[in-house]
């Protein structure tokens, strides 16, 4: 698989290595998302699926919001 180089960190991770965060890439095409302490395992994603995926979670679609909250405490 070939993804890009410009990994972001997400503005959550705070200061030090920040090494337990999501990291987020991107193609025309595609999205790359990864763990920052696993960045060998990738999830590509179009960008039509994360516009779904997101306007579920707004919309408290029922089984998406319960799997998203399910961890919204912990911290990044």
């Amino acid at each position: 698989m070939n993804t890009p180089g410009n990994w972001q960190k997400s503005s959550y991770s705070g200061e030090g290595d920040g090494n337990d965060c999501v990291e987020v890439a991107s193609t025309l095409a595609t999205l790359h998302l990864r763990e920052s302490d696993a960045p060998a395992s990738v999830l590509s994603v179009t960008p039509a699926a994360v516009t779904h995926f997101l306007h579920a979670i707004r919309t408290r679609t029922p089984g998406i919001v319960a799997s998203v909250t399910a961890v919204a405490d912990r911290a990044c």
